[in-house]
């Protein structure tokens, strides 16, 4: 980007938006935080976070609000979790570690924003941890086989403030061919042939200070922010044609289940 310095992925924060209740997956889970709730026995926030690790992002800033406490006892408690260890009680209760599973290189920093506080203001509450030029941005409830180094070297490209990822959802129904009264194609899904915003987005680090306030707490970033970055014409789009998905309801978390279960897993880039 002309006049702005590269970054390499290790250097460059991630930002994930944790702040969700998930009030339409209560049936997979009543007490989790959204970003909690799990796909093959693993928070979606983890799956998140491999995918961004497989690229070589390690920095991880997370925007805590319901239930932000069980996040951080997750991560806290992860070593532990995946791995054989030794307790002694007397003393310091030290742990010995005998394996070393799950072992990641990450550097997450966790920062409460507010219970009800909108994504743009979530974003822009964050700003003193993001010390880098340049920042990544996603949801914590939308996975999808994104090429996120062809996204970062399409921002850089577009000398612009943002960039999002356009992304074509499956559709809800299914789609038939008629041909008179004979149906002459059934497909069960569909993907739409538009684009939505799928998250995955890399912004310049300004883009906070010119577009978002922290004191606005119902301020969404799909809103003003955005909009007017668009009519400023400083967001750009990386047009991604593989899978994605949002987990937005019991139905979505049946359905990544069953393709995790299934080895039909299209968004895990990671190697076991």
């Amino acid at each position: 980007m002309a006049g702005r310095p590269d970054l390499a992925p290790a250097d460059t924060p991630v930002v994930i938006l944790c702040g969700g209740m998930g009030t339409r997956l209560r049936e997979a889970s009543e007490q989790l935080p959204k970003p909690l709730v799990d796909i093959g026995g693993r928070p979606i926030l983890w799956h998140i976070m491999k995918t961004y690790s497989h690229f070589g992002f390690r920095r991880f800033v997370l925007c805590l609000g319901y239930k932000g406490d069980m996040i951080k006892d997750y991560f806290l408690d992860h070593r532990a979790r995946w791995n054989d260890f030794t307790l002694r009680l007397r003393g310091d209760h030290e742990l010995q570690y005998h394996t070393a599973v799950e072992d990641e290189d990450w550097e997450i920093t966790f920062a409460e924003t507010g219970l009800t506080t909108a994504t743009g203001a979530r974003i822009a509450r964050v700003a003193q941890y993001l010390d880098a030029p340049r920042f990544a941005l996603t949801y914590g409830d939308g996975i999808g086989a994104v090429d996120i180094p062809a996204a970062l070297k399409a921002h850089v490209a577009s000398e612009k403030l943002g960039t999002l990822t356009g992304v074509h959802p499956a559709g809800r129904y299914g789609e038939m061919a008629l041909a008179g009264d004979d149906v002459t194609q059934f497909n069960e899904k569909q993907s739409q042939t538009g684009y939505i915003n799928g998250g995955f987005f890399f912004f310049e680090r300004e883009f906070i200070d010119r577009y978002l306030d922290p004191h606005l707490t119902e301020q969404m970033l799909e809103h003003a922010p955005l909009q007017r970055l668009a009519r400023d014409g400083e967001l750009g789009v990386y047009r991604h044609e593989g899978f994605w998905m949002g987990m937005d309801t019991f139905r979505d978390w049946k359905e990544l289940n069953s393709m995790w279960d299934d080895g039909r897993a299209d968004w895990k880039v990671w190697e076991d």
